[in-house]
């Protein structure tokens, strides 16, 4: 079994986060998502969503492409993630590009997909203010 392993907020979950998720899923046989929890994105991320962490990991659950969530606590997490879930293929959105080649080192395969152009959840929320 190939597994695959992606992160993110996926706060105003929209069709661009579906597409992700698709694609993600599409190189292999299982699907982690870890979702950042509401204290790593306010902490580290200065973020904070609209929707809470149990909100947001409801909606992925419902998702076809999504095997499993886990929570993201930390930046950290990842080195420890592929080998606690015996992972494949780390996948990220190519705005990230190059910053997790380092993840190669652990025996993952690690691809960055483009994004869907058209939407973004930074959009939605500049285009709700409006």
């Amino acid at each position: 079994m190939k597994k695959i392993i992606t992160y993110g907020t996926f706060d105003l979950l929209h069709y661009g986060h579906i597409n992700i998720l698709r694609r993600a899923r599409e190189l292999g046989d299982y699907l982690v998502v870890a979702l950042s929890t509401d204290e790593f994105n306010w902490n580290e991320k200065q973020k904070k969503c609209y929707f809470t962490y149990e909100q947001r990991k409801m909606l992925l659950e419902s998702i076809r492409y999504v095997d499993r969530v886990i929570p993201e606590t930390c930046w950290e997490q990842k080195r420890t993630d592929i080998h606690d879930f015996d992972i494949d293929v780390f996948v990220m959105g190519d705005d990230w590009e190059g910053k997790f080649d380092f993840l190669r080192e652990e025996g993952a395969e690690v691809i960055y997909l483009p994004r869907t152009p058209e939407i973004s959840s930074t959009q939605i929320k500049q285009d709700l203010k409006k």
